[in-house]
């Protein structure tokens, strides 16, 4: 479902995934280790047990790096992937977990403390939730059962936000991206049930058997609504989703800025996209409106199209199942185990439901629940001052590097190169947790009603969105609460945003060899620096305003770089005939290569001519490289691989660990020769920053 919240304008993230179970040791062993000056993976800070030392690193350096891991890993029953993100979301889980108990133990406890042990009692309270069965979401099912009319069907696509029903018109709150100090809102296709279009439109059996079983799991969701003959009624509704997928957009043009920005006033929606009761939509969400950007104009008036062509039934049964469907780990087990054998088993290849406590510390730790209530205690026990300075000394040692990039740079010319220089020290480092925290005064929660906190989050963060609108941006406001092992770029504010539960090993460990800090935290930082420069991020400046500041000879010369790292990219293949979509994944892909390119200059620049020691029979090069690579190993169900594909901005984790092939120093460090799988040709080797 979309939020609405004002939402933040994240250009990029990392991917949630990859890595190994060594990291996931407890808080007390981390302290430990910082208090003895002893690294917590290995005897330097990396884990040299994972390698497999009979794969060349030319050949296979994920399986070089991490192959014994690999190997002998088993994946967890309630995971579709693993890795060290895993890992670490694991460790910030069970520190939340501990947080939550220590609240819920105790009567004395402040006002967002209330909240947090309501919240958490009514999340665990199966059995209320059992006997209230679908009864929490039955006016928003009476509301659909009454559908008369297109304007009744558009008001309640309207009150999607609230009431967790899909939209084939859905969006947010934005950053004006020509006046990064307004907000305005987006708007765009939406929908669909499947991971992506592309589930829908192949023909291939993979997707035809996902499509048969999608039909079957909505018919059997009908049933709960009292539906019984939902066996054509399913069909139906996968028929629209497909006439929805067919009106969209892909992927890798949806993420093209130049397409996506589209500014109207909203009195002249009802001329440009007509047939569509535009103001009793918005009315739903509460905004004043002055100005809105389409997304997908050709996709919106498409799915206007069909909000007038398909019947009233079809959309009402769709509306009946998502409903169902999108809040089903609120209603009782029976609903949500019934929701899990589709989404979670068939189309993930996750065996089992995640523990009912993790489910609830996840749905508590989002921007737009508890989040930040939770994040100021998470902060003050587990994230050490000394952690954010030495962070910020690596940002200084990253933004300095990337500058003399910039100014080696033989394809970039001296006007483009000035405007690259400002907006590299414009760049503003976030860095562990908000200056500002997110009030939380009004919000009402009780400890027997948890759908009915849902809606009150829904509402109140919803509220305070409408409150904003018309006010100038809040540069204060992160996307991500600190106990997220995340980071992220936001074009608009021109700003790198590092979460504290990332600032551990393996991404960085201040007792770590300093190769290893460079080749994983620093490489994060460079990847997130990388998409202010990367082929859309670069489409914003200094102040964060959408405009091109390039001169065209250098911005054709920065093209054709990123369409050489594209072609690299779309020859991996993790399942047959399944490529990783260079084109959609690009943005990514620079973040890497450029991030890995910046963090090596850093690293360099850190050893002031001097040699790096050898460590264990490694060059500091070696140690740097393999750093990279560790972050990245994991392990994926197949399932989980395919939606990565068709749904993900990211290449998988084996791939990623894969862009030391465009650095000579990698081809050094670790003799790799012509002949080995992975070698490139010089002029092949794709450097862009």
């Amino acid at each position: 479902m979309k939020k609405s919240l004002i939402a933040i304008a994240l250009a990029s993230s990392f991917l949630s995934a990859c890595g190994t179970s060594d990291v996931a040791q407890t808080q007390n062993e981390t302290q430990q280790a910082v208090t003895s000056g002893k690294a917590e993976l290995g005897s330097f800070g990396i884990d040299l047990s994972a390698r497999n030392e009979a794969v060349k690193p030319g050949d296979d350096f994920f399986m070089y790096a991490s192959g014994t891991w690999y190997d002998n890993f088993k994946m967890p029953a309630d995971k579709t992937r693993y890795g060290a993100f895993n890992a670490l979301a694991e460790r910030s889980e069970k520190q939340v977990k501990e947080i939550i108990d220590d609240i819920t133990s105790r009567s004395d406890l402040n006002a967002e403390e209330q909240l947090i042990a309501d919240f958490y009692h009514a999340y665990m309270d199966v059995e209320t939730i059992n006997k209230l069965g679908l009864s929490p979401i039955k006016p928003t099912l009476d509301d659909i059962n009454a559908i008369k009319s297109t304007d009744d069907l558009t008001k309640v696509f309207g009150q999607a936000w609230l009431t967790g029903a899909s939209s084939p018109i859905a969006g947010g709150m934005w950053f004006n991206r020509l006046d990064p100090n307004k907000y305005e809102m987006s708007l765009g296709a939406s929908g669909l049930g499947l991971p992506d279009r592309s589930y829908y439109l192949e023909e291939s059996e993979r997707f035809a058997n996902i499509r048969t079983a999608y039909v079957e799991h909505i018919a059997e969701m009908l049933k709960y609504a009292g539906i019984e003959d939902g066996q054509a009624r399913a069909k139906a509704i996968v028929d629209l989703e497909t006439k929805i997928a067919q009106g969209q957009w892909p992927r890798e043009k949806r993420r093209n800025r130049d397409l996506t920005l589209n500014q109207i006033a909203r009195g002249d929606l009802a001329k440009s996209y007509p047939d569509f009761n535009w103001d009793l939509f918005i009315e739903q969400t509460g905004y004043q409106l002055p100005q809105v950007n389409m997304t997908q104009p050709e996709p919106i008036n498409a799915m206007i199209a069909l909000v007038n062509s398909e019947p009233l039934s079809v959309w009402q049964d769709y509306l009946t199942f998502h409903t169902i469907s999108n809040n089903a780990g609120y209603l009782p087990e029976e609903v949500y185990n019934t929701n899990f054998a589709f989404f979670g088993k068939t189309l993930s290849g996750q065996e089992e439901p995640r523990p009912r406590w993790k489910r609830a510390v996840s749905e508590m730790s989002g921007t737009q629940s508890l989040g930040f209530a939770i994040g100021k205690v998470y902060v003050s026990r587990y994230f050490p001052e000394t952690s954010k300075k030495q962070m910020a000394e690596l940002v200084e040692n990253l933004r300095t590097a990337l500058g003399q990039r910039i100014d080696g740079l033989d394809w970039m010319g001296d006007e483009t190169k000035v405007n690259a220089r400002a907006k590299l020290a414009a760049f503003n480092p976030k860095i562990g947790y908000p200056d500002v925290w997110q009030g939380l005064d009004g919000l009402e929660l009780t400890n027997k009603d948890l759908l009915g906190n849902i809606h009150n989050l829904r509402q109140f963060f919803h509220a305070d969105s409408v409150a904003k609108e018309l006010q100038k941006t809040d540069r204060n406001r992160w996307g991500m609460t600190p106990q997220r092992v995340n980071a992220y770029y936001n074009s608009s504010f021109n700003e790198i945003v590092f979460p504290a539960a990332i600032l551990q090993p393996p991404f960085f460990d201040p007792n770590a060899d300093p190769a290893v800090n460079y080749g994983g935290i620093g490489a994060v930082i460079g990847h997130e620096m990388g998409h202010g420069f990367d082929d859309q991020g670069s489409k914003s400046d200094a102040n964060g305003i959408q405009r091109n500041w390039w001169t065209d000879q250098d911005r054709s010369a920065f093209e054709a770089k990123a369409d050489m790292l594209a072609a690299q990219y779309s020859k991996y293949e993790p399942i047959p005939d399944n490529f990783v979509n260079g084109r959609n994944s690009l943005g990514e892909n620079i973040g890497d290569v450029g991030g890995l390119a910046m963090a090596y200059h850093a690293y360099q620049l850190s050893l002031n001519g001097k040699e790096a020691p050898v460590i264990d029979g490694l060059t500091g090069d070696q140690r740097f490289f393999l750093a990279w690579a560790q972050v990245w190993k994991e392990k994926r169900t197949e399932q989980s691989m395919l939606s990565q594909l068709r749904a993900g901005t990211h290449a998988p984790g084996r791939y990623r660990a894969l862009a030391p092939r465009n650095h000579d120093a990698w081809y050094k460090a670790f003799d790799v020769k012509p002949g080995d799988k992975l070698y490139l040709p010089e002029d092949q080797r794709v450097r862009i920053w």
